[in-house]
């Protein structure tokens, strides 16, 4: 196999596939990406490890077809290095790969491509959903997946579709997040399946720099999810998801409304001071106000107040303050970033690392806690009319 492709384009693509490639695997196969000739003008490239699997095709100029497989970190590594221009590749007969552009030279370590898995068949993409609903989907309820791995049920996300709305919802045991929107066309294709949280959040990276729609699709093992050009293939979750609607409050007939930011940054102050095992943090409402506080035996305490619109009796709500970090972390608008850019910095700052950043651009300023006593779940929600009927609920902590 013998072709060359632009830099910019290749650095792309592979840049989509690393997330799913294993860097430590015991095959170790799965460390390499599959690169194969589409006629005479493009490549597709394909990297798996088994569960999620990406599909990029890409223009290149092809001139002896074939396939190889070549490292995909180290691959990654070098083409980001290099200038715009050509990039050559040229596959030799031992399988070791020949890579030029402009003075510099490689020779990359291959395998047989026969000893790369067999990709699961392209079934067909009955649905589409707006990329921007989907990126939206995900954002607001992924960082709620728990990652307990022996909770094989809780590690995604329950979609389903019933033609008339769509629906996301996640929980970890301790929280839900619960997500819905009525589609602007009836449809009559129906899901209800379970995905894992890798392919959620792969899916945002592929997705999130198109404008139209994501089609997808399902078999009896997987789904299949296709946008410009990309294709994600991931397996089912089995078992079944708990009964999420039992959760959810129907009495909370109390009501405290506050700003985004006020809240966000005085969790984020306060919580420095929380007792590092339970993380609990207390969220006193009161006539105007609500006060947040922490307190650790061995290093001290920390208190807050943010301006909120309630008037009734005072009532102290505990909080994990983790839980209550990601929600308003992750509330409202995405912004541009994407989820794995965020996911980094949320765990320089001690965010969770699932999270993506929201900002100012489109994202609600006013948020509401629903509750009826310190004992019961609190419901907490974009406060106003919005497009999406947004639900994060979260069990009490004792304190």
């Amino acid at each position: 196999m013998e072709f060359s492709i632009k830099q910019s384009i290749l650095k792309e693509e592979l840049g989509y596939i690393q997330g799913v490639v294993e860097r430590k695997s015991t095959i170790p196969v799965l460390s390499n990406i599959l690169i194969e000739s589409l006629g005479e003008g493009s490549i597709r490239i394909v990297g798996t490890d088994l569960d999620v699997t990406i599909r990029c095709d890409a223009e290149a100029d092809i001139k002896k077809p074939g396939a190889m497989c070549v490292q995909a970190r180290k691959l990654f590594d070098i083409v980001r290095t290099l200038s715009d221009g050509d990039v050559h590749f040229k596959k030799e007969e031992n399988e070791w790969v020949e890579m030029k552009a402009g003075r510099a030279k490689f020779r990359l370590a291959g395998v047989n491509k026969e000893q790369y898995p067999e990709i699961p068949i392209f079934k067909s993409a009955p649905m589409k959903l707006s990329a921007d609903v989907f990126n939206y989907f995900i954002q607001n309820t992924a960082f709620a997946i728990t990652n307990e791995t022996s909770r094989f049920t809780l590690s995604g996300a329950k979609f389903v579709i019933d033609g008339e709305k769509a629906r996301m919802v996640t929980t970890d045991g301790h929280r839900l997040a619960f997500i819905e929107k009525t589609l602007d066309a009836k449809t009559d294709a129906k899901m209800d399946a379970l995905i894992p949280k890798k392919a959620l959040l792969e899916l945002v990276k592929i997705s999130r720099s198109e404008s139209g729609d994501v089609s997808f699709g399902e078999d009896q093992n997987h789904i299949y999810f296709e946008t410009g050009g990309r294709l994600l293939i991931t397996r089912k979750l089995t078992g079944n998801f708990p009964n999420y609607e039992m959760v959810m409050p129907k009495d909370n007939d109390k009501k405290v409304v506050f700003d985004l930011s006020d809240m966000k940054n005085a969790v984020r102050r306060i919580s420095l001071m929380a007792d590092e095992r339970n993380r609990s943090i207390r969220v006193t409402v009161r006539d105007g106000e609500v006060e947040v506080t922490a307190q650790s035996s061995e290093e001290g305490e920390g208190a807050e107040v943010v301006p909120a619109d309630y008037t009734g009796e005072e009532v102290m709500l505990g909080f994990n303050h983790q839980y209550l970090q990601e929600f308003l972390n992750n509330v409202g608008a995405l912004e541009s970033a994407s989820v794995s850019d965020a996911a980094e910095e949320g765990e320089s700052n001690g965010e969770g690392a699932a999270t993506a950043r929201a900002k100012d651009t489109g994202t609600p300023t006013r948020i509401s806690f629903e509750f009826k006593d310190s004992n019961a779940a609190t419901q907490i929600r974009i406060d106003g009319e919005t497009a999406y009927d947004y639900k994060y609920i979260v069990m009490p902590l004792r304190i």
